[in-house]
């Protein structure tokens, strides 16, 4: 398609991306973490469990590993011996392997973890006031390629099972400490009190397994973190928009970043598939949008590209009578970015513009950039050494 054609908002996702089995090798045992409550049911009824008792047991082994965060079947005392013996053989409790953890000066973690494969992925973890979100990735690399994001320069892999994207969540939980301890006084504290599907790749397209995974996620007897605290961030693939209402119900939030379709086509490319028209008719006809469900639109600061009044203006006009927020968020550079920041002051003067147009306009403050955590950076410092490791000995590095 060219960028002068308009796209079809019913034009079919194409995708040859691999996603891995949940269930290992022939001889090897299948892992609990991802499987929702139908597969569980229907895995203890594969391995043996009466169908009778099969509802009860998927509640037993989905608060011990959800709620407690147990790992180990022996642990699950409330079950009988032989039926603790039989998911030992038949069953693991796995996660991503944590290869690399790197604490920023504000506070901001990041696990460098390895999936199947020998694939790895990062998580980000930012700890705020009252508050802890967790940037979770669903495919290894990105296919978007967005020209300021160094992440969409690394070739797209395949597509995270549920359980690697549910893992994400729980191996943070392991290094916040944050699983309840049996005995102990009821602790309302919540570390991971949010979730934003905003690290590597594009959700929706892995939209089955991420919408598993976040099913796992608000499940009330595990991890049960409400809807609401959960935003998905899309390019804008615009024929699942409806589905992530329809099917998880969590925020939505947009990597928009541009007032024409010219700019867009160049910062996010998907816009020549969904140009700025096509995208903003999905979003008016979110399902549940309301003053208390807003969109959130993500504009990322480009010097000279996208940061004018005139940009500002053009914006309001583009989301008027769309519930809506917008996030300005201030370039995170990298070596070899095409573009710089925007000025302080041109931010603050382009968020005033949209405030005074009734948007609630909060600019993002940097978090992690010490340790490449920040938004647009994520796994680059990893690719850079393992490019360094593979390139041969006596030649020059770039």
């Amino acid at each position: 398609m060219s960028p002068t054609d308009t796209p079809q908002a019913t034009a079919p996702i194409t995708q040859d991306v691999l996603t891995l089995p949940r269930k290992l090798p022939e001889g090897g045992r299948t892992n609990i973490v991802g499987l929702t409550r139908e597969q569980l049911r229907d895995a203890l009824i594969a391995a043996g469990t009466p169908e009778r008792q099969a509802k009860m047991r998927v509640g037993q082994v989905w608060q011990w590993v959800y709620h407690w965060g147990v790992r180990d079947f022996s642990q699950m005392t409330n079950l009988a011996k032989d039926f603790r013996a039989l998911l030992a053989d038949r069953f693991e409790i796995a996660l991503p392997e944590v290869v690399t953890r790197q604490v920023s000066g504000d506070g901001t973690r990041k696990y460098l973890v390895r999936i199947a494969g020998g694939h790895e992925v990062e998580v980000v973890y930012i700890p705020e006031e009252g508050r802890g979100t967790l940037c979770i990735s669903s495919q290894v690399g990105c296919t978007l390629t967005c020209s300021f994001c160094h992440t969409g320069t690394q070739k797209l892999v395949r597509n995270l099972t549920a359980g690697e994207i549910v893992g994400q969540v729980m191996l943070a939980r392991d290094d916040l400490g944050e699983w309840p301890v049996q005995g102990a006084p009821k602790d309302e504290t919540r570390l991971v009190s949010n979730i934003v599907l905003m690290g590597m790749g594009e959700p929706l397209y892995n939209f089955d397994n991420v919408r598993d995974a976040m099913k796992i996620v608000m499940d009330n007897e595990g991890i049960a973190l409400g809807r609401r605290r959960i935003t998905l961030s899309t390019s804008g693939v615009v024929p699942e928009i409806a589905r992530t209402a329809e099917e998880i119900g969590c925020l939505l939030a947009v990597s928009f970043h541009a007032t024409t379709d010219a700019v867009r086509d160049r910062l996010v490319p998907i816009n020549k598939k969904w140009n700025i028209a096509t995208l903003l008719e999905a979003l008016r006809a979110y399902p549940n949008l309301s003053n208390s469900e807003r969109i959130t639109f993500e504009y990322v600061m480009l010097q000279g590209v996208n940061d004018t009044k005139e940009d500002a203006y053009r914006l309001v006009e583009l989301i008027r009578g769309i519930p809506a927020k917008i996030n300005l968020i201030p370039f995170n550079e990298w070596p070899g970015a095409p573009y710089k920041r925007s000025s302080g002051n041109r931010i603050h003067a382009f968020a005033d513009i949209l405030y005074n147009a009734g948007y609630a306009t909060p600019i993002r403050t940097p978090r992690g950039e010490d340790i490449m955590a920040a938004c647009g950076q994520l796994k680059s410092a990893t690719e850079r050494a393992r490019k360094s490791k593979a390139r041969p000995e006596g030649e020059a590095g770039l």
